[in-house]
């Protein structure tokens, strides 16, 4: 993967339900984040997702954007995270 601070990793692990989806991708369309590229699948009720996220054009800072998807992983019971891609890279190197 090619690290830039303008792109970022988002996971999203938990039990699966309807909207989690749709609820992640609203918060990222409302503060103009881009998806690149998403992967998504559901082992034995466990739904898992990775998105690669483009920050360039975003209208929050990121500090605020991890507090909303924190916040909306409490209300869809399922575990959030952002990282920049450059310290997903450093943190997954072999």
């Amino acid at each position: 993967m090619k690290s830039d601070k303008n792109t970022a990793v988002i996971s999203v692990i938990g039990k699966d339900r309807v909207g989690i989806i749709a609820g992640v991708s609203a918060l990222l369309s409302e503060n103009n984040i881009n998806i690149n590229d998403i992967s998504q699948t559901i082992l034995n009720g466990i739904f898992t997702m990775i998105m690669l996220v483009d920050l360039k054009d975003n209208v929050i800072e990121n500090s605020d954007i991890t507090d909303k998807l924190n916040k909306l992983g409490e209300d869809l019971g399922v575990t959030i995270t952002i990282q920049h891609t450059e310290l997903f890279d450093r943190m997954h190197r072999i």
